[in-house]
């Protein structure tokens, strides 16, 4: 079996557009894949189209090796534009190989652990005392449609303009702590904060919680300083979990062994595929630390990430955005009629070769991109900030 082709390709599904790959072989097969990196999808088609010259005419079955030679051919190795590529490539070479087995791709990482992946659900209402009946609405029909975790966002979240962390933080607090009060002890409740704040900004924050509050705070700082995370873990009992951006084993090593995250976020769109997201997995089983995958993208994003989540010993919850008020729209049925379908707040994956995943290409080609960017964020001095 040999690669005939490698291709990348963009559309917009719902409100933001996906980064697909399609690799296929002199048989026939085809092996579809997809990027994490939202907002800077041309960056990595470039590097997809890099790599596809190289890639025409080697055995895809060689995924290990096809991965090495990914990353370690260049001088200025690694990065989150190249990992994102070699992860969207990963995904469609296992999806091939399943498929020429007759297997599901969890055959290929070692099996299935658990019969079905169980999800936390997004809430979409900022966590302000302004909002705090909207919240609360939203938080109880959770709970009485089964979902048994909950994540929020934090107040000032959605303004497209501006973010003040004192505004955010004080006001944030304020409402989760009386959330509590209104959900009771047995709903797990986390908050992403989208590395928007400074150390002392998350330790105030968190400080500014009631004891039983929180379960887990979700990226409250940049990663790229270890030391910073080392000293707000000092600073808070509050488990976090960490590690959407890391773009390698490398990022995660010295969150996993200096014990700086609790839950670990990976994201086999980012990280490098499902090769590179077993091993830092299989590194954080060893010392304890739960994976809690990101999975904020696609079908095929879901669907690589069901078949990590379903092999591995230490799963925490997989993020999900279908719940009943999504309106991302990223798992269109006509752009992909073959797809992983949430029952409740549980995935069960299809007993079919592959990633379980069929994407109507023809009308994929015409789900013309939009031009998007992330907010440009400032503070009200006018200076820059963190989205």
């Amino acid at each position: 079996m040999k690669i005939e082709s490698v291709e990348a390709l963009l559309g917009c599904v719902g409100k933001r557009n996906q980064l697909l790959v399609k690799v296929v072989t002199e048989c026939g097969i085809v092996g579809w894949g997809e990027s994490g990196l939202s907002n800077r999808e041309h960056a990595v088609i470039g590097a997809i189209q890099h790599f596809a010259g190289f890639l025409k005419g080697q055995d895809p079955r060689k995924i290990g090796r096809i991965w090495q030679e990914l990353y370690r051919s260049h001088y200025f190795e690694g990065g989150r534009v190249i990992t994102a590529a070699i992860s969207a490539i990963d995904i469609a070479l296992y999806d091939i190989l399943a498929k020429s087995l007759q297997v599901p791709v969890y055959q290929l990482l070692g099996g299935k652990q658990r019969e079905h992946i169980e999800c936390f659900a997004c809430c979409y209402t900022e966590a302000d005392p302004d909002k705090f009946d909207d919240l609360v609405k939203e938080a109880k029909a959770l709970v009485a449609l089964g979902w048994t975790t909950i994540r929020v966002i934090p107040s000032r979240f959605d303004d497209p303009a501006f973010f003040e962390p004192q505004e955010s933080i004080t006001r944030t607090a304020r409402c989760l702590n009386e959330l509590r009060k209104v959900l009771g002890p047995d709903i797990t409740l986390g908050i992403d904060y989208h590395h928007r704040l400074s150390v002392a900004e998350a330790a105030s924050f968190c400080q500014r919680l009631k004891p039983d509050t929180l379960d887990f705070i979700e990226e409250p700082i940049r990663h790229e300083s270890p030391d910073a995370y080392k000293t707000l873990r000092t600073l808070t009992h509050i488990p976090f979990a960490i590690g959407e951006e890391f773009s390698s084993k490398w990022a995660a090593k010295p969150y996993i062994e200096q014990g700086l995250t609790q839950y670990l976020r990976v994201d086999v769109c980012n990280i490098g595929g499902l090769t590179e997201a077993m091993k830092v997995a299989g590194w954080a089983e060893a010392h304890y630390i739960d994976v809690m995958p990101h999975n904020p993208l696609g079908p095929v994003c879901t669907a690589a990430t069901n078949h990590f989540a379903a092999a591995l010993p230490n799963l925490g919850l997989m993020e999900t955005h279908q719940g009943p008020f999504s309106e991302f729209g990223a798992h269109d049925p006509l752009l992909f009629p073959k797809q992983h379908v949430l029952t409740g707040n549980k995935f069960t994956i299809p007993e079919v070769p592959g990633l379980g995943v069929e994407v109507n290409e023809a009308a994929f080609r015409l789900a013309t991109p939009v031009e998007t960017e992330a907010p440009h964020l400032s503070k009200r001095d006018g200076s820059h900030t963190n989205w």
